[in-house]
């Protein structure tokens, strides 16, 4: 027997996408499945859109409660074995779900079937797609730390591995799906990867939860990268290429933070080189030039070079300062 798939989709004023996100849940060539839209206070016509495809989709409402809670919610409405989550401003490639339950039957006893996701970008009248691949090693772990793990509507999730830890954090502001990875991990949920960008995973406003407020959205990265080298270690699971990569991403949002709270950063790298003296970072975010600076004279003046080249070189992404 075919296992079945919930489609659930939380919706606030998203008028403009919810229409396609549903139509692209209903157009899944998988047929074991259902869609299930909660419409979570939406003050535009979104409601009246979902109510307009009738009994194809199961709907409910309810006053403003965020969107974790409405996902808590449509968990707790949906009848199948699995959950896909969609986002109302995503849509999904027509074979995304039948690809990864025909992977799932040659890896049973996964918890979560993850892959790269396929972004989508909006500038003034363009519209582009990116997919963002997730590199080896496939170290759940090492992904969760260095944020390779992907946006919400990108896995397939045991229903029954997210109700295992309590569904997901209503009161988490940003880095959500995060978050409950943490958790699904402690748990020890199984985590498998399917090489398929078939969720296609919208960048069109700044107004979003990561973005709106970046400083929070970096402080709630820490605190999970702090909790999961925490546990790492109480466990005896702290590996070198975990630890590096902890590192790395501590490195990584400490250049990011540099631009708005410089003292935050330096704090940041000052606890990376109290745990491991001879850390020198790599990557993107550390070219050539960068780590011959970082390594003579420190993270701090290595920045303030680094800003003064921003400064007359504005354009120029920060992969690119030297």
């Amino acid at each position: 027997m075919q296992p079945s798939v919930s489609i659930l989709i939380p919706c606030y004023n998203a008028e403009q996408w919810i229409a396609q996100a549903i139509e692209s849940a209903l157009a899944q060539t998988y047929s074991e499945q259902e869609v299930i839209v909660v419409d979570d206070g939406s003050s535009d016509r979104s409601l009246n859109i979902i109510q307009s495809f009738g009994d194809q989709i199961r709907w409910a409402t309810q006053p403003n409660q965020g969107g974790n809670a409405t996902r808590n919610r449509l968990l707790a409405m949906s009848s199948g074995s699995w959950i896909q989550y969609l986002d109302a401003d995503d849509y999904l490639l027509p074979h995304k779900i039948e690809r990864q339950v025909q992977y799932l039957a040659q890896v049973p006893a996964a918890d979560i079937i993850y892959g790269p996701s396929r972004f989508e970008y909006y500038h003034e009248k363009a519209v582009w797609q990116e997919i963002l691949s997730i590199p080896n090693p496939h170290d759940p772990w090492i992904l969760l730390v260095r944020w390779y793990l992907p946006q919400t509507g990108s896995p397939l999730w045991r229903k029954q591995a997210i109700v295992d830890v309590g569904g997901w954090k209503t009161d988490q502001p940003c880095c959500q799906e995060h978050e409950l990875y943490f958790r699904l991990l402690m748990a020890r949920k199984r985590f498998e990867y399917l090489n398929d960008a078939s969720s296609v995973y919208r960048q069109w406003s700044e107004s979003t939860v990561c973005k709106k407020n970046k400083a929070e959205t970096y402080r709630r990265r820490l605190e999970i990268t702090d909790n999961a080298e925490v546990y790492l270690k109480e466990n005896k699971q702290l590996t070198p290429m975990r630890q590096q990569s902890i590192h790395q991403s501590r490195f990584e949002c400490a250049r990011q933070i540099w631009l708005f709270e410089p003292a935050w950063a330096i704090a940041i790298m000052t606890q990376v080189h109290q745990i491991e003296p001879n850390f020198l970072p790599t990557g993107n975010a550390a070219p050539a030039n960068y780590q011959w600076f970082y390594r003579k004279l420190g993270f701090a003046t290595a920045e303030t070079i680094a800003n003064f080249k921003r400064s007359i070189s504005p354009p120029r992404s920060l992969s690119r300062l030297f």
